[in-house]
């Protein structure tokens, strides 16, 4: 079975039924992202540095809050 035999299979299903396999295909993405994110930062892992380097941000009052970084995205918009 290939992608388009496997829509036109999706198309043809109950509305109900279509939600279903949608709610188990967001789960299924949700765990391969958290797999991801497990792999990324477990030790050793490519996130390791940026981790280590957040950290010294943090201690050296580097840091601020989200909200104010979005605020000043914001504003920064044409």
């Amino acid at each position: 079975m290939n992608v388009e035999a496997i829509k036109t299979a999706i198309e043809e299903l109950p509305e109900p039924e279509r939600r279903k396999l949608a709610d188990w295909f967001e789960e299924l993405e949700e765990h391969a992202w958290d797999k991801r994110i497990e792999e990324d930062f477990s030790p050793g892992a490519r996130g390791i540095p940026l981790l280590a380097e957040l950290e010294r941000e943090l201690a050296k009052g580097e840091t601020r809050p989200m909200e104010e970084g979005f605020a000043e995205r914001r504003r920064s918009r044409p």
